[in-house]
């Protein structure tokens, strides 16, 4: 069968991995449920849904499912981010751009300024936004009335976010679970299958392996496979996933590098620690919060460091490791 050919670039290919319908976005069964609830009741009432909340780690699909959910609308979805948004006029420019109403998705929301929050309550509240039109004794407010709108936000970091912007996801905050091998393994099928890559199941699951539970990072490796494959003209297999990643420096548990060298400063430098974070991030020249948001949750979640109210230290299993490498 001869592989079918694409000319994306490298974002586009992201976009194109995608899956295209609700019943295709594989794993967060749960969310899934819930968010297929709230959509449904309101399409048998003609409404948009209310305002919907998803966190959770990079890469985990919240802004596929923000797209999903335009879908099963029929309805367009807009986009933006909490960085872009500085002025009230932003805000107002954006909203009032759905002018048939729709979805509008706004990524990574815990950048907004708190200036932008006030302007974003009353819209997510009653629809509407009223301001000040003139100046001095002539002025006036003026209501403007924005179309049926549904706030979908994302954000990786929600502590950052103000318990008054949080109330007002009255359609719920959803958290995104970490994938589990069987589900990356599904994921990575369907992607190869469409950008036509020959991969056997153990293939699969040896992408799935390094994937650090993420989709994201497991079409990312699933596409640096199928370069070492077709340069090397080398049919895919395990041993050829291994190979092909090694140059990436990632290893069968999907650390790199950078990770390994977290470890290796807290077992010699600190004797396996416990050690501060700040301190850490002085003696890896990283800053804390790439650590904190980066290496630390897949470090943690294969149990090879832990927090204690010291600092971080390196646990039995991750001494193991790192002696091992």
């Amino acid at each position: 069968m001869q592989k079918e050919k694409h000319t994306f670039r490298e974002h586009s290919l992201d976009t194109f991995l995608r899956p295209p319908a609700w019943d295709l976005y594989i794993g967060q069964e749960e969310l899934k449920n819930n968010l297929y609830i709230l959509i449904e009741a309101a399409k048998k009432r003609n409404q948009a849904p209310e305002h919907v909340l998803l966190y959770g780690p990079a890469g985990l699909g919240k802004t596929t499912l923000a797209h999903l959910i335009g879908k099963e609308l029929n309805v367009p979805v807009r986009t933006a981010s909490g960085a872009t948004l500085n002025k009230a006029s932003d805000v107002i420019s954006l909203f009032s751009a759905a002018t048939g109403g729709g979805v509008i998705f706004i990524d990574e929301i815990h950048r907004l300024n708190k200036n932008i929050e006030e302007v974003l309550y009353p819209i997510m509240e009653s629809g509407g936004i009223d301001i000040m039109v003139g100046k001095g004794p002539t002025a006036r407010s003026v209501r403007i009335n924005m179309p049926p709108i549904t706030i979908i936000a994302a954000t990786t970091q929600i502590g950052k976010l103000s318990h008054p912007l949080r109330t007002r996801f009255s359609g719920g905050t959803h958290k995104l679970a970490y994938y589990t091998t069987p589900e990356l393994v599904k994921i990575i099928t369907h992607s190869a299958e469409k950008l036509g890559v020959a991969l056997d199941t153990q293939s699969a699951e040896a992408l799935a392996i390094r994937s650090r539970s993420t989709p994201r990072i497991a079409n990312y490796l699933l596409k640096r496979v199928r370069d070492y494959a077709e340069v090397h003209n080398k049919k895919i297999n395990p041993a050829v996933v291994t190979e092909a990643l090694l140059i990436h420096n990632i290893d069968e548990y999907g650390l790199t590098e950078e990770d390994r060298q977290f470890l290796q400063v807290i077992h010699k430098q600190f004797k396996n620690g416990p050690v501060g974070l700040q301190t850490l991030a002085h003696a890896l020249s990283e800053d804390e919060v790439t650590l904190e948001e980066v290496h630390e949750p897949y470090l943690l979640q294969l149990g090879f460091i832990e927090r204690s109210p010291r600092g971080r230290k390196l646990t039995d299993k991750g001494i193991a490791y790192i002696q091992s490498t």
